[in-house]
């Protein structure tokens, strides 16, 4: 598997994908000011649909993931959330691996791993 970022956002209220859900990648530098660096918008199988760092793109760093999750639910009209928007920090320390950020969503809660 090639050296890139990838996420997946599963909304587990609905058992399936989450889709139309904007998500964008933000690089902090040392005084914690976030850059953003891609956005994607996350397709009927719940990914979006090109890596947020493709293999020469990726610096070791710190990253935060912003998941505009408030959004996705209210374009449902049978389901609100408690959540707006989900920020996932994280490390990049080898340029070589792969890293997939999943995010396991509810109206009221979300879970997350250094995925596959």
């Amino acid at each position: 598997m090639s050296a890139e970022l990838t996420t997946h956002v599963l909304d587990t209220s609905r058992e399936g994908p989450a889709s139309g859900v904007d998500v964008t990648l933000q690089r902090l530098d040392d005084s914690g000011n976030a850059e953003t660096v891609s956005q994607g918008t996350t397709n009927h199988d719940g990914r979006v649909d090109e890596p947020l760092l493709t293999e020469g793109e990726m610096e070791t760093g710190t990253y935060q993931l912003l998941f505009e999750v408030g959004a996705y639910y209210r374009q449902s009209e049978s389901e609100s959330s408690f959540l707006d928007t989900v920020p996932v920090r994280f490390i990049i320390d080898d340029v070589d691996e792969h890293y997939h950020v999943p995010l396991l969503l509810s109206p009221g809660g979300y879970t997350t791993y250094r995925g596959s």
